[in-house]
């Protein structure tokens, strides 16, 4: 089909130049094209679930979506029956109350949040403190709305946390935000009580406010960390919290924030004025995934990824790539060896020759240029022909 040309003197908004295509998006593209060639490309990229969410969770949907009285808008605050599971969880894993009617606002997922949040608080021109390494979304909505990015290194010598040292050193009267991602989301680190005490006094002295993307507290870990556990938190801070990851159930886009009646109405605002509610159902059967016994979770979101994660390893060191086996969440995170020229030699020569699709660390900062990341994302079978490809390729003779 021929392409026309279109003459034309309208421009996209200026705002446009300053962001690129996800990477996903682009590359998802291309390994589109290599799958249509016939060449079977494994993913261990994106951090998309394959696993369902539980049972009872699938039928509250499918028996709510039948009835006759579910199908018309919804209160952009969202149900009580949700909001009041929201309260729940937060009570039943994290020990933190919340009060269901005004301390929590349900998302369409953190990606929604993160633009909510900066608009809510941040006018264009102010600054604001993004992770390096970090989620690209942070940076990515917030030049496209007009903030100042400050990055602050994030650095394996520290185990990945901020250097409080560095930050305090800083010119901070700027800023009105701080973005964080405990347990990190590339490196893998863990959430820490020193740090999120340390982060909520930092946000009360520097009158910043501290925003937790806590959407990995239960992959691959025990014991689910909250930013809010710390006393005074909610004073000065948001945490989201996604069912994307804990739930499997990344396509059904529903997720939270937690903080203070005053931030969450301010949220409100914009909100209201952007979206309406997500479908009835759907809402009551995220209320119904988030009473998921400790036996759902054991299995889907730490056996499981136990289980994947001795295969990803052994990628690694296929890979010659060093890593930390501490790390929590559904990737894997490691440093390429030093005769590369850069991450790039390495991701490409695995999905050109051996057909599997990792992700490079440049995308999340300067400071993983010399990483790769491998979701975990993937049934074990997968991940092992992954890995079998990966040795027939770097251990030829």
């Amino acid at each position: 089909m021929e392409n026309k040309v279109y003459n034309t003197n309208i421009k996209p908004a200026e705002r446009l130049s300053c962001v690129n295509e996800y990477y996903f998006s682009t590359k998802g593209k291309e390994v589109a094209r290599m799958n249509a060639e016939g060449k079977n490309v494994i993913s261990l990229a994106i951090g998309s679930p394959d696993m369902p969410p539980s049972a009872r969770t699938i039928q509250t949907l499918c028996e709510q979506a039948q009835r006759d009285d579910v199908h018309g808008y919804q209160p952009t605050v969202g149900i009580p029956e949700l909001r009041e599971a929201m309260a729940d969880f937060y009570k039943r894993w994290y020990n933190v109350d919340l009060d269901p009617k005004s301390e929590i606002q349900p998302l369409i997922g953190s990606k929604e949040g993160i633009l909510h949040v900066t608009l809510a608080f941040v006018n264009p021109g102010d600054q604001v403190l993004v992770p390096n390494p970090g989620y690209p979304t942070y940076t990515s909505l917030n030049r496209i709305l007009g903030s100042e990015i400050i990055n602050y290194d994030l650095k394996p010598e520290n185990n990945w946390q901020p250097d409080f040292e560095a930050l305090e050193a800083m010119d901070l009267s700027r800023v009105k935000i701080m973005w964080t991602n405990y347990p990190n989301m590339p490196t893998g680190a863990n959430a820490q009580m020193e740090t999120y005490e340390k982060l909520v006094d930092f946000a009360r002295r520097k009158n910043i406010i501290v925003v937790n993307d806590n959407p990995y507290s239960f992959i691959l870990n025990r014991k689910p960390m909250s930013l809010l556990q710390v006393p005074g938190a909610k004073e000065c801070c948001i945490e989201f919290n996604s069912m994307s990851k804990s739930h499997n159930m990344p396509g059904w886009r529903v997720g939270m924030l937690a903080t203070n009646a005053e931030f969450v109405k301010w949220i409100l605002k914009v909100k209201s004025n952007i979206d309406s509610g997500t479908f009835r159902p759907m809402q009551l059967a995220a209320a119904e995934a988030y009473r998921n016994e400790r036996s759902w979770h054991e299995e889907a979101n730490y056996e499981t990824y136990r289980r994947r994660r001795n295969l990803a390893e052994q990628i690694m060191t296929a890979l010659d790539c060093s890593f930390d086996p501490n790390q929590v969440g559904m990737f894997l995170w490691g440093r390429i060896p030093d005769h590369y020229a850069d991450v790039e030699e390495l991701t490409e020569k695995v999905l050109q020759e051996a057909h599997v699709f990792i992700t490079p660390g440049f995308i999340f900062g300067s400071n993983g240029k010399r990483y790769i990341r491998i979701s975990l994302c993937a049934k074990e079978e997968k991940i092992a022909e992954a890995l079998e490809r990966i040795k027939r390729i770097f251990h030829k003779a």
